[in-house]
């Protein structure tokens, strides 16, 4: 009968969602079949297939109940794969890049972690990387400021691309990030206008640019490197102009309604590509990206190498073109949206 499947809980009590638990209790059953087989050298076959087809069937129900306030917590998921995972490679595992050499510093101030930038080769295709970067224990978390990046980080995503520019090379954006950094430090220094400057130069840079919202797509933070051709979107990723919880601060004086502002946002895939915000949503695997990292650079590299393909083939002009008329159709010919829950009277005031 071949040799019985490894399971392996894809999560663990300390990262396990609410709304996981289900499937973690019926995952921990299987690793104990397994370890009893392993034991015993008995196979167990017969009575794992059963229980794995009934996980699958939980994820696929799972999945497809998923609001709003879900997805944003699966998009903050600590093993959520970040940008180090799908350029080269994390916790053991193969990144998607066959070439990268990390480009540091934005010549005026100095190195922001928040964001990485560099040159990477991707099978055939050569191109200019750029990412948010959180961390993943505390002293990298501390590093990269969690995420949120420093005008200087903004300032040299901005200088990279003009480099790209001058090569010939199309540019790659992973977005994930809560927002940019609102400190007075990096008031000082300009935020609100070095996110306003890459939004205005992305918008005419004469290469193909590719955007990739991986987990958080938090407001100015995420559209300081969100400007191209096509915009993706991870399907369990969420895009939005403030999170959930500085809406519910400011419209309900409560964080307790965080999933009622999360509804109200359309911040989730599908809403954002009814909306034409994004071009495609990227799937992942059941259950979400942390549950099958390996799978989910997989399903990302294609997606980049097919965006790249198309977009490298079209003529300059005509891409210039096309980008100019989708920027300015934002808002046009939308579909119908759900109603919404009425706000609080004090918001409407």
């Amino acid at each position: 009968m071949g040799e019985p499947p490894r399971i392996t809980n894809k999560t663990d009590l300390t990262t396990c969602l609410p709304f996981e638990r289900p499937v973690f209790e019926l995952e921990r059953k299987l690793d104990e079949l397994m370890a009893l087989s392993d034991a015993n050298t008995m196979n167990l076959n017969g009575e794992l297939k059963p229980l794995l087809e009934k996980r699958d069937r939980m994820l696929v129900d799972l999945t497809s109940r998923l609001g709003a306030w879900e997805r944003v917590q699966i998009a903050r998921h600590p093993k959520r794969p970040q940008f180090r995972d799908y350029a080269t490679g994390d916790q053991g595992r193969a990144g998607m890049l066959d070439e990268w050499l990390e480009l540091r510093g934005d010549r005026l101030f100095g190195d922001d972690k928040a964001i990485s930038t560099g040159f990477a080769r991707m099978g055939r295709h050569r191109f200019l990387l750029i990412g948010h970067r959180k961390g993943r224990d505390t002293k990298e978390k501390l590093a990269c400021n969690f995420g949120c990046a420093h005008p200087e980080g903004y300032r040299k995503a901005l200088q990279k691309m003009k480099l790209a520019e001058r090569f010939g090379l199309p540019i790659v954006t992973l977005i994930n990030t809560p927002g940019a950094y609102p400190g007075i430090g990096a008031e000082e220094r300009g935020q609100a206008w070095a996110i306003a400057e890459n939004i205005l130069e992305m918008s005419a840079l004469n290469v193909p640019t590719l955007c990739i919202v991986i987990g958080e797509g938090g407001s100015g933070g995420a559209l300081g490197i969100g400007v191209g051709d096509r915009v993706l979107m991870l399907q369990h990723a969420y895009y939005s102009v403030i999170s959930p919880e500085g809406c519910a601060a400011i419209l309900w004086k409560s964080g307790e309604k965080a999933p009622e502002a999360a509804r109200a946002l359309r911040l989730t895939s599908e809403d954002l590509l009814r909306l034409k915000v994004v071009d495609e949503v990227v799937p992942e695997p059941l259950g979400g990206a942390h549950r099958d990292p390996v799978t989910m650079v997989a399903t990302l590299k294609a997606a980049i190498t097919r965006n790249l393909d198309v977009l490298t083939a079209l003529d300059p002009e005509e891409r210039m073109r096309l980008r100019y008329e989708k920027l300015r159709a934002f808002g046009n010919g939308l579909a119908p949206l759900d109603p919404l829950p009425p706000l609080p009277v004090a918001a409407t005031k």
